[in-house]
């Protein structure tokens, strides 16, 4: 289950892989209220660190994760993800806390699209099903209304019109439809969400 790419998270951030610096100068991730930790009822929402790199391949690689998402991410472009995830600010890796074991990932990119705050998520399949995505978002978005600095109110996210399960994930989170857009060959819906202590327009 995915919205916004997690890809996407990290394309503007490491262009500089693809022109071939290194990404082992660029310092640790830092950003208002950054590093952050997360507590809900079942999860730890926590800095994603270089010990997660094969559940971030993974998630980037899985064909059932990528079904809504353009498919597969392969060749340079995963490579620059693969070593730059972690030095992104805003970046969870999302932890059980019972036993400790990653199950997904969730970022709040601080420009995002149309310029706003946009949430994106992604969850291995055998994870699926268990609720883990719904707390885990509302967690992250909640956070992210206080702790992510932003001349706009809302906070969007963008999913394939067909992907009904991040659809229904979305609107049980209060989310709103506002937009859609075509991209990579399929319609997107794009949704928003104004934080219920800063009551406006989407």
């Amino acid at each position: 289950m995915a919205s916004a790419d997690i890809e996407d998270a990290f394309s503007s951030s490491l262009v500089v892989a693809w022109n071939g610096d290194s990404l082992a100068s660029m310092s640790a991730p830092s950003g208002p209220n950054w590093p952050a930790t997360i507590a809900t009822a079942r999860l730890t929402l926590r800095p994603a660190h270089e010990d997660d790199v094969e559940i971030y391949r993974r998630l980037l690689t899985d064909q059932d994760v990528r079904n809504y998402l353009g498919g597969p991410v392969e060749g340079e472009r995963l490579t620059a993800y693969v070593q730059g995830y972690a030095r992104q600010p805003y970046v969870f890796s999302i932890v059980t806390t019972e036993d400790g074991k990653m199950v997904g990932a969730v970022n709040i990119a601080s420009d995002g699209r149309y310029g706003r705050r946009e949430i994106s998520y992604s969850f291995l399949p055998e994870h699926w099903g268990h609720g883990y995505a719904l707390e885990a978002v509302r967690a992250a978005l909640g956070w992210a209304f206080d702790a992510v600095p932003s001349e706009d109110r809302s906070i969007i996210a963008v999913t394939q019109e067909d992907n009904s399960r991040s659809r229904r994930l979305l609107e049980k989170l209060g989310m709103e439809q506002i937009d859609s857009f075509i991209e990579l060959d399929a319609p997107k819906a794009v949704y928003s969400k104004i934080s219920d202590d800063h009551p406006g327009t989407a």
